[in-house]
């Protein structure tokens, strides 16, 4: 599929004359999330400037791990918000389903993978008539002890903070971060970029894959995980600068928020979990 493929997808346009009449196999109830708190994790999603929201996220324990997950669904006649939701329920029933605390690590990673395979299938067989090119990023952090697995598929991000220094984050799968990979542009010229939406990657969509990571965390270690309506419009320096002002991950949440929402013309999903 082209790069200019993906960008009609990802604004929702429609050849004149596509069909529409047909219907989607699964009538899908959209319930919206707009925050969840637990423990040590904090998550919050907001339309933005948007008539409506195409972020879902997810924040669950399950037996003896944490699971946070932000997904940004892309596709018009709200797909988009449908493939996003069906990506999150999808990780979350397959893991409430199938994990148990007696797998190991590399075991976990499998169980990610599969859930992520299974949820791309299930968006490409109800992307049908009006829903037809809908896809999601999906990005994920699963934290059991010490450990945490992060997956990532689009342009949601994932960083892990350790004493007030981003030490990982996950790589974009779009068209500015290839422009960064062969040196073409910053990281800075990136947030401004008029190519900045164009991902390479989705839940759904031809163009499918997905990176894992396994990283051991310490006390006071933070994993935050966005949407580009956070990391496109919001820059490095004012995020760090709210993640090291050692307040409860529902207060760094809000903050982010705050400035994200003076510019941002996105929905935005933003979780923080801090390791104690």
């Amino acid at each position: 599929m082209g790069i200019i493929n993906k960008f009609l997808k990802k604004i929702g346009y429609k050849k004149d004359g596509e069909e529409k009449k047909n219907k989607s196999k699964t009538k899908i109830k959209i319930e919206e999330e707009k925050n969840i708190d637990i423990d040590n994790a904090y998550g919050i999603s907001d339309k933005g400037n948007r008539t409506n929201n195409e972020d879902s996220i997810l924040i669950k324990k399950i037996k003896d791990i944490y699971i946070l997950a932000v997904a940004d669904g892309v596709g018009g006649h709200n797909a988009g918000e449908i493939a996003s939701k069906m990506a999150v329920d999808t990780l979350k029933n397959i893991i409430m389903e199938k994990y148990n605390e007696n797998l190991s690590i590399e075991e976990i990673k499998e169980l990610l993978k599969d859930a992520y395979i299974t949820a791309h299938s299930k968006i490409k067989e109800n992307a049908i008539g009006d829903r037809k090119g809908m896809g999601t990023t999906l990005t994920t952090a699963i934290v059991k002890g010490d450990k945490c697995i992060i997956a990532n598929c689009g342009d949601s991000r994932a960083y892990l903070i350790r004493d007030g220094e981003i030490v990982f984050r996950t790589k974009d799968h779009s068209f500015v971060q290839a422009l960064i990979d062969s040196g073409q542009i910053s990281e800075e010229k990136a947030m401004t970029h008029p190519m900045k939406n164009i991902i390479t990657s989705a839940l759904g969509l031809d163009d499918f894959k997905v990176d894992d990571y396994l990283w051991d965390l310490k006390k006071g270690d933070i994993i935050l995980l966005s949407s580009d309506g956070l990391h496109d419009y919001v820059n490095k320096k004012d995020i760090l600068n709210i993640l090291r002002s050692n307040k409860d991950p529902k207060d760094i949440v809000n903050e982010l928020l705050n400035i994200a929402l003076k510019d941002t013309r996105d929905n935005v999903s933003i979780i923080v979990y801090k390791k104690q």
